[in-house]
Order: C-alpha cells, then structure tokens, then sequence
C-alpha cells in the first residue's frame, strides 16, 4: 500500500484551562492520499481548527503520531517543521494574510525567500504563478488596489509557489461573497483535478460540497468521514 500523504494515529492535542485539562483533539486516527479533495468541518470548539493547526505543523501534538509524507511531524520542533511547512504545505487563509504595501509578484513570492531562491528566479516563478491564476495584468498592484476575489488568487498562487504536496485552506471564502467564493472553490477543484491534495477546513456545508470527502469533528472526535457528492465550481 502507498504511503499516505497525512496520516494521524491516535492524535491527542490537550490544553489546561482552569486547573482542568480539556482535549481539543482526542484520540483522533485518519488518513488523507495523495490527490483527495477533503472538507474537514465542525462547529467551534469541535477540534477542526486545533487538528487543522497540527496538519499544518504550526502546532505539536500532545501524544500520538502525524506522519506527513512518511515523516512524523509530532517529533519534530522549530526549523524543521518550517522546512516542512515551506517544502510540502500551501497555506489559504480566510483574510488572504497578504503584506499590504507590496506587490502581487513579490507577495507571492516571500515564500520562496524563505527556500533560498534567487531573485530573478523568484520574480519569474511568481509571474508564471500569477498569469496561471489570470492575474497576469495585476502583477504590480497591492492588495488594496485589488478585489478580495483577485486577493485570494494572488493568496492561492502564494501557495502554490514552492510545488507544495497540500494546499491547506482555512476558510478560504470567509471573506467572500457567494459568486466569488464559487469561483474560488472552482480553481480548488481545478488544482485538485491536476492532482494536487486539498485540504479545506470550513464550518459552511455549501462549501464542504465542493470536496470529494466530509471529515466532520464534534467535540474533539471524528463523528463523520464520508465520500460526498461534490458540487462543481466555476473554475479559475
């Protein structure tokens, strides 16, 4: 059997609060392969958020295992789960997290400062990125000179930049309206239909139906882990 991309065995996330320790995430075992589209979904204080935290190494687990292309994460600490984080983790966050007075081209390409790409091959990665996106006319405008649609683009073709092994979306069309958000979910869809995997965390069932797969957490456990029908977007 091949190697999943993500695989958690018996995950356990637990915090103290109030002399009391409360696990977020309890016990938690999955596996996600290479090219699925999931929806990982679930109220507040369900565990999605903690689960996606450690999915996305920007937080250890307690106790269990998180192996991430065969590696286990949870031993790992500082630079290497940022190696992990830039190698193999594109990152979609809710308010697009783009600096604010530099341009599309060289926002998405901070990332790859952070692989040691040289500039002139950093400028040119994220140019082809940005043009693959249809923003090939806005390389030089900032976030505010762009629409929050042509925002989580340039925020998609950041994640994008370094060849990640996972696109992991945070509420990707939170700040959204619904016509837009479409057309995000398309260009997810898109992604996923070339064989990149996309994780989508989000608390709207009308965007879970955009993956192939609903993992629905309540109260720190997986109650659900189904094949859906998915809902086509528009595409990018």
């Amino acid at each position: 059997m091949a190697t999943p991309l993500l695989e958690a065995r018996a995950l356990v996330k637990a915090f103290e609060l109030g002399g009391e320790v409360v696990r977020a995430v309890d016990g938690v075992s999955m596996r996600i392969e290479r090219g699925e589209f999931v929806a990982i979904m679930g109220a507040s204080g369900s565990g999605k958020s903690t689960f996606m935290n450690m999915i996305g190494c920007l937080d250890t687990p307690t106790s269990g295992q998180l192996l991430i292309d065969g590696i286990d994460v949870a031993t790992l600490t500082g630079d290497d789960l940022a190696a992990i984080r830039n190698r193999k983790i594109g990152f979609v966050f809710q308010q697009f997290n783009l600096l604010a007075r530099t341009s599309a081209v060289d926002n998405v390409a901070v990332p790859l400062i952070y692989a040691g790409v040289g500039t002139s091959e950093r400028r040119a990665l994220a140019t082809a990125q940005l043009i693959e996106l249809g923003l090939g006319d806005r390389l030089q405008n900032s976030p505010a000179k762009l629409s929050g649609g042509q925002q989580q683009r340039v925020a998609i073709a950041r994640a994008l930049v370094t060849g990640p092994l996972m696109l992991l979306a945070d509420e990707p069309t939170g700040a959204l309206d619904s016509k837009t958000s479409q057309d995000i979910m398309g260009i997810f869809q898109d992604l996923n239909e070339r064989g990149i995997t996309v994780i989508v965390v989000t608390h709207e069932a009308d965007i879970a139906a955009y993956a192939k797969r609903r993992v629905l957490f309540s109260d720190g456990h997986i109650v659900e882990d189904a094949m859906v029908a998915q809902r086509r977007g528009e595409g990018s």
